[in-house]
């Protein structure tokens, strides 16, 4: 799907707010023996990724010793999660619910699991932990672990788990220990991928990722080789076992680690396929489930682009209509095609001309790629936008690339996991001329998403693994409720894929919400919040199944975010930046997927 790597991947998407420019305010399988997981060991259940038929043989391999916690490293200055991260200093200020609480404290551990879990004897390598306890005690109605991911694939769920806690009701929280983790392969997780050098490969401006003919097209299908050779030469040992079957394992392993009989799951955007993934492997392990953002099963992974495309140009017009309808601010056109015309007017002129001399149509693409994730970013993609065709002005444009498109290492360690899972899990067409057919008529009725995405993914026809065969997600009858969250316009994320989710797990029940953000829980959406609080409390809580597309329950959009005035000078706007979210978005490109 796209990106993780710059959103949720993220907290972009789950953020309650932003304050505009101005200062306006933004309206398991077989049961793994419980001894072992008792005293602290990780045990591997259920069948091997080769073998099927081994799935009823105990599990085996190498003594785990028990998880060290300690302190977790600094991760700079400490701050109240209230005031938002200005780590970045980007543009965008945050502004988080009342009620959320100081930050908890984080633990962190390592954990070694194989590289191959059929070769449990062999080469190990090393997952990045933490953990934020629950203060309720074990014997009075703590419910275990709760374990998070941001999506991606390749979103680190270590700042994800303090979000959580920190948002959370306090009575909810304090009865999990809200347990993150960077899946394998990505830092702080070791090894880390990394395929380029990212200060030279994604040097802007970039090739524009729409051709204009044959030459630029074998220019972009080149740069997809030349990447996908590099993550080859650098990890050919490791791309094999680059899956999402073995981040389930993996998750199994950090079950047995902790000493849980089961456990807990939120997941946003791609983790909601792995959360599937999971309990179809290890059904008996599962205490609750929660699916934010859902992955549709069935499109894994090339389909599941193609229906992208279309959702997010849906989305951007989205966007265009709502510029449209503020032209007293934005000056941008009163209707939604002559602020479509000026945006493409805008993205040829940046490709003689870029802005900034960084700003071309591939890194615009980037940009305003994000505001298909969350509308609480559409006033400064306004501001931009605005400055740039009525004063010639890049500067706010040129901020925003730099605070949340601009690849660096950690964006290109994101990118290099979201490829290796993505082109290893499933086929993807080896003919460029496949890609070109699909995507030049795709283009044609969804212009905005079209070439950037099959740009984004075409490194998946030059990969040096091919890919394999996806585990079949379905639930069973052994299964707990399980609780799927979703936008009814999400453009990472389509609303026919949580339905197609929803038939494959008899026990899963809907609640869905207005508008287009990715990533809706704990993003202030007070009505969703309140059902996921209660499923997290009792599980049997959920709403009940409704007919084939209708949800279980129904909650309102975020309120539109207000038009704020472009008249302000760079330096007035506040500095802050919007948080990788859970599914490059955020991740935004940060929670992208």
């Amino acid at each position: 799907m796209k990106r993780v790597v710059g959103v949720v991947a993220g907290v972009a998407a789950l953020v309650a707010g932003l304050a505009v420019p101005g200062g306006a305010a933004a309206s398991g399988g077989a049961a793994a023996s419980g001894g072992a997981a008792a005293q602290g060991r990780a045990s591997w259940s259920g069948t091997s990724p080769r073998h099927p038929a081994m799935s009823r043989r105990r599990p085996w391999g190498p003594p785990q010793r028990p998880l060290e916690w300690r302190p977790c490293p600094e991760e700079g200055s400490s701050q109240d999660v209230s005031q938002g991260d200005t780590s970045s200093g980007g543009l965008l200020g945050s502004a988080v619910p009342r009620g959320t609480r100081q930050e908890p404290t984080k633990e962190c551990a390592t954990l070694d699991v194989p590289l191959d879990y059929s070769e449990p004897y062999g080469q190990r390598i090393s997952l990045a932990l933490n953990r934020i306890r629950g203060t309720v005690s074990r014997d009075a109605n703590h419910l275990g672990v709760l374990l998070v991911n941001p999506g991606g694939p390749g979103g680190e769920g270590l700042s994800l788990a303090g979000y959580v806690a920190a948002r959370l009701p306090a009575d909810v929280a304090a009865r999990f220990d809200v347990v993150g983790f960077a899946p394998r392969g990505v830092a702080p997780s070791r090894p880390a991928l990394s395929c380029a050098d990212p200060a030279r490969f994604f040097a802007a401006p970039r090739p524009d990722n729409v051709p204009r003919g044959d030459a630029d097209e074998q220019v972009l299908a080149g740069r997809a080789r030349q990447y996908a050779e590099g993550c080859g030469n650098r990890w050919a040992w490791f791309l094999p076992y680059l899956t999402s079957e073995n981040n389930a394992r993996d998750m199994d392993a950090i079950r047995a680690a902790l000493g849980e009989d089961k456990i807990s799951y939120l997941g946003y955007s791609y983790g909601t396929y792995l959360g599937a993934v999971y309990a179809t492997l290890f059904p008996r392990r599962v205490r609750r489930l929660v699916l934010d953002s859902v992955v549709d099963p069935e499109g894994v992974w090339y389909g599941a682009n193609i229906a992208q495309d279309r959702s997010f140009d849906r989305r951007h017009r989205d966007l265009l209509a709502w510029l449209a309808a503020h032209d007293d601010v934005y000056r941008l056109g009163a209707s939604e095609a002559a602020v479509s015309y000026a945006w493409y007017a805008m993205r040829a002129r940046l490709r003689d001309r870029p802005a900034g001399g960084l700003v071309g149509p591939s890194e615009l693409d980037d940009v305003f790629s994000n505001g298909a994730y969350t509308d609480r970013l559409w006033p400064y993609l306004g501001a931009a936008f605005s400055a740039y065709v009525h004063r010639g002005d890049p500067s706010i444009l040129v901020r925003l690339f730099h605070s949340e498109a601009e690849i660096d290492a950690e964006k290109e360690n994101a990118y290099a996991v979201y490829l290796g899972v993505e082109c290893r899990d499933a086929p993807w067409p080896r003919s460029w001329a496949r890609w070109h057919d699909d995507t030049r008529r795709l283009h044609a009725e969804a212009p905005f998403m079209a070439w950037p995405n099959a740009v984004y993914n075409a490194p998946c026809a030059f990969w040096p693994e091919k890919g394999g065969t996806p585990v079949k997600v379905a639930g069973t009858a052994q299964l707990p409720p399980i609780l799927l969250i979703q936008a009814q316009r999400d453009a990472a994320t389509p609303y026919d894929g949580a339905l197609r989710m929803r038939r494959r797990f008899p026990t899963a029940r809907l609640v869905t919400s207005g508008g287009g953000n990715h990533g809706v829980s704990l993003a202030g959406n007070a009505c969703v919040d309140r059902y996921l609080a209660a499923y997290l409390r009792d599980a049997s809580a959920p709403p009940q199944r409704r007919g084939a597309r209708g949800a279980g329950a129904s909650c309102p959009a975020d309120p539109p975010p207000r038009a704020a005035p472009v008249a302000v000078a760079p330096a007035a706007v506040a500095p802050a930046n919007v948080a990788a979210a859970p599914g490059a978005a955020a991740h935004e490109s940060a929670v992208r997927r």
